[in-house]
């Protein structure tokens, strides 16, 4: 008995998705190319649905948070669901372009380098037209691998993705330094949160830098640690949501340069040149997302 689904196009919150993409890019970038400019314009089928939700009324007998997070996910499998089958067009329009783009790469660097070995379409394609999802480079890596749950705790909270990931990959080094535990595994805290007293699951205990009137010192501090990435991102945003000392932050959200000033303001970093660090990382999360 048939139910509708296709497994093939899988959740649109499964995050495993993406290192299934990035193996077909590999193989065979043009048809992974196709996939990713659906899966781009599922995205934006998203936004404009929850655009629509926003616009609808929602404080009826039956409706609570509850009701609204159920509501998102539908909506979001939804758009996975349009993208993945017939679209808007715009899918096609971003094949057509990119391969253009790829094309173009391809004939220029046989003119500028007749001697160099030849490059195959394929490569040129996975090179040029498949701009964030499929580079090699870590920065690139990890705004991927971070951006489904930067997107959920995003829709939850309202605070924009990209600042998030941007302060994750601040705090981490882009994911090359996460904080360990003892026996090497990761402790997923992509925040720095350290723990305090009233925190009730495992720590790590790491040597960081902290610094006092100017002066860096290096002390051992022991940090919260989660069982996924996932969990990282929303206790990142419990803590900015329930503690009076980031209401600021919150007020800044939508603004980088107000987000970063708050953040650091609030304490929430030692480092003097934090808030100019992290408008720089942000920066650069947008020119890959």
């Amino acid at each position: 008995m048939s139910n509708g689904f296709n497994s093939a196009d899988g959740l649109a919150i499964d995050s495993q998705s993406l290192d299934a993409l990035r193996t077909q890019a590999k193989q065979a970038p043009d048809k992974a190319l196709e996939k990713a400019a659906k899966q781009f314009e599922a995205v934006f089928m998203n936004m404009l649905m929850k655009s629509m939700r926003d616009a609808t009324p929602q404080d009826g007998m039956f409706d609570s948070e509850q009701t609204k997070m159920f509501s998102s996910m539908l909506d979001q499998q939804l758009a996975q669901s349009v993208g993945g089958s017939h679209g808007i067009g715009l899918a096609d329009m971003m094949v057509k372009q990119l391969s253009r783009h790829a094309n173009a790469a391809e004939k220029n660097a046989a003119a500028t380098a007749p001697l160099a070995p030849a490059t195959s379409p394929a490569r040129a394609l996975k090179t040029a037209a498949v701009p964030s999802a499929y580079n090699e480079n870590a920065q690139q890596d990890f705004v991927q691998r971070m951006l489904p749950h930067a997107a959920l705790v995003s829709r939850e909270t309202g605070l924009p993705a990209h600042q998030m990931i941007g302060q994750a990959a601040l705090e981490s080094g882009w994911g090359r330094r996460e904080i360990l535990m003892k026996d090497g595994s990761s402790s997923h805290n992509l925040f720095g949160i350290k723990a305090g007293a009233d925190w009730k699951g495992k720590v790590a205990e790491v040597t960081t830098t902290e610094y006092h009137h100017g002066v860096a010192s290096k002390p051992v501090e022991k940090f919260r640690a989660y069982a996924s990435y996932a969990d990282s991102f929303r206790d990142y945003a419990k803590l900015l949501s329930d503690n009076p000392r980031y209401a600021k932050v919150l007020e800044q959200g939508h603004s980088v340069q107000g987000f970063a000033q708050a953040l650091q303001q609030s304490g929430y970093a030692t480092d003097p040149k934090y808030a100019d660090k992290l408008v720089q990382v942000i920066g650069r999360v947008n020119t890959l997302a």
